[in-house]
């Protein structure tokens, strides 16, 4: 279960393709952790009201939140986070070139047994 949920100022729509950002997320995830690629998912939700800092309109934001299944050693973890956060850094390297834009991101791991699932990708890709 890796989902990674994007939660972005809508000033930003302007400047970031977020279907392209959530593509480079998604293989950044696939290529980097452990984890079954029917179990990806990357979406990303604006947020059409928000305050940031010193509220100048200019201020923008990108928050991820990285949610997991338990059993990833610290490592794993680690690495996939790194490895997200460098590409999101990348990608979004033009928003830094001004003093408006703050990045984020947060690795959360479920518990198991208050998790729920049901999912008929898997099947299908397993089938392969």
């Amino acid at each position: 279960m890796p989902h990674l949920s994007i939660e972005y100022s809508a000033n930003l729509d302007s400047q970031v393709d977020m279907k392209a950002f959530c593509s480079l997320v998604a293989g950044t995830i696939l290529k980097n952790g452990p984890f079954e690629i029917g179990a990806v998912r990357v979406r990303a939700f604006r947020a059409d009201a928000w305050a940031v800092a010193d509220e100048l309109l200019e201020n923008g934001f990108l928050d991820m939140s990285f949610r997991i299944g338990q059993g990833r050693t610290a490592e794993e973890k680690e690495r996939v986070g790194a490895a997200i956060f460098a590409a999101a850094s990348d990608f979004l390297a033009p928003l830094f070139t001004t003093p408006h834009f703050a990045l984020s991101l947060e690795i959360r791991e479920i518990d198991a047994a208050l998790s729920w699932k049901k999912n008929a990708i898997h099947p299908r890709l397993r089938g392969k």
